[in-house]
């Protein structure tokens, strides 16, 4: 199965690494990508929006020419998503790493917009809940390596139209929330899960992680990856 690796905000293709050596030995082909405009100055990445991080995902479909699997983690999530919007038929299952599907027209997340960029905004601005598993080492690693995003993608609404992406199995790798907590979500069904409550396939497997499982248990992430490819 060709799965395409989406990272989430301020991170290439490279932070995959790990992960996609499993996917490989497990024989699956992998595809990170690094999306447009990321780690350029204000003035190459000012007119990149979160519809060019799209684009650059579904080329990538398109180039494979068949069904494909596509993973999305934190901010990359909406990325995958709206790239299931656009190509509703050639996705076999999306996989979320924690994170749930955008609404029509959310965005990512605010952050502090430096110099024309969004750079990476240190450790200290995300919840104990989401980094609790990451060394001092991994933590130091990860911020040298992080690159600024363009000013507009985080705060960029998203534009959704083809209910058909309701249709694709989707899976849900959750870290900073316990499986009893999104299953309470379906439940009672608030305004902002409306797109979770729609997705007609839906598994939520809790990992026992924070929010970057690609950096504190790669070899779990990708055996998660792969089971739940084998759900299809």
């Amino acid at each position: 199965m060709n799965i395409i690796l989406v990272p989430g905000l301020w991170l290439d293709a490279a932070s995959w690494d790990d992960v996609a050596a499993r996917l490989r030995a497990a024989g699956h082909d992998t595809h990170a990508v690094t999306l447009p405009g990321l780690g350029e100055p204000a003035e190459a990445s000012s007119e990149v929006g979160i519809a060019d991080w799209v684009d650059a995902v579904v080329a990538v479909i398109d180039r494979l020419g068949e069904p494909v699997v596509v993973v999305g983690h934190s901010g990359g999530g909406n990325v995958a998503w709206g790239a299931a919007d656009q190509r509703p038929d050639l996705i076999a299952r999306v996989i979320l790493v924690d994170t749930i599907p955008p609404l029509p027209g959310g965005v990512i997340w605010e952050f502090p917009v430096v110099d024309g960029v969004v750079p990476f905004p240190g450790w200290d601005a995300f919840e104990e809940t989401e980094i609790h598993d990451l060394s001092d080492a991994v933590r130091a690693t990860v911020a040298q390596k992080a690159l600024s995003v363009p000013a507009r993608v985080p705060t960029d609404p998203i534009a959704l139209s083809d209910p058909r992406r309701h249709r694709i199995p989707t899976t849900i790798l959750m870290g900073t929330a316990s499986a009893d907590e999104m299953s309470g979500y379906l439940e009672s069904q608030p305004a902002w899960a409306a797109e979770l409550v729609a997705i007609d396939q839906l598994s939520i497997v809790e990992i026992a992680s924070g929010h970057w499982p690609q950096f504190s248990i790669p070899r779990e992430l990708a055996d998660r990856i792969v089971s739940a490819i084998r759900e299809h």
